[in-house]
């Protein structure tokens, strides 16, 4: 009999994916899971900077805005769901205006027009990180994820979150366990 996973249980968790995860979506990331409950989870890729690329006729003044937040620092491809929707994960203490999802006590998730021109304007304190698009998980998808090794889970760290050279995100988190890349197999299983 398989355990069970705690529904909730991996709001503010790192995932770093196993070897044995090839999807081009999610091979090689780290996600922070922003939220999850028995319905299903969401959470950020951290370490995929993206190009931008905004189509000709887009709606609003999306295109205008992402350029602007492109010219502060990288868009992150926050994962294949709703890929054209910014956010902005920072830390709690910020306060830009809007609705704020508080992740953990080291990261808040913001997708209001206020925290997005803040961070555009060069106004957001301290440190941010810019996402077009987010990682998304039906009820209990991501629990069994995390059974079938998937995922190698990881308590979320500022540190890695915002500091770490994405290229270097998923060694330092897992490194944070004491794990090597080299010492993990593209296999994944049971002992």
């Amino acid at each position: 009999m398989a355990p069970e996973l705690e529904p909730a249980g991996f709001t503010g968790t790192l995932l770093a994916a196993m070897p044995a995860l090839q999807g081009a979506d999610f091979r090689g990331t780290v996600v922070l899971v922003c939220a999850h409950s028995a319905e299903g989870a969401m959470g950020l890729v951290l370490n995929r900077p993206g190009r931008v690329v905004v189509a000709d006729g887009a709606e609003g003044d999306l295109p205008a805005l992402v350029r602007r937040l492109a010219a502060r620092g990288p868009v992150h491809v926050g994962g294949p769901v709703e890929t054209r929707r910014p956010f902005v994960l920072h830390d709690p203490a910020w306060r830009p205006g809007g609705s704020t999802l508080h992740v953990d006590d080291g990261h808040a998730l913001s997708a209001s027009a206020e925290a997005l021109e803040a961070v555009a304007s060069g106004e957001a304190p301290g440190d941010v990180l810019v996402a077009l698009g987010y990682a998304g998980w039906g009820a209990g998808q991501l629990e069994a994820e995390v059974l079938a090794n998937v995922w190698l889970t990881v308590p979320a760290d500022p540190a890695i979150t915002f500091h770490g050279d994405a290229d270097a995100k998923w060694r330092l988190a897992a490194g944070s366990l004491g794990v090597a890349a080299g010492g993990l197999s593209a296999q994944a299983g049971r002992a």
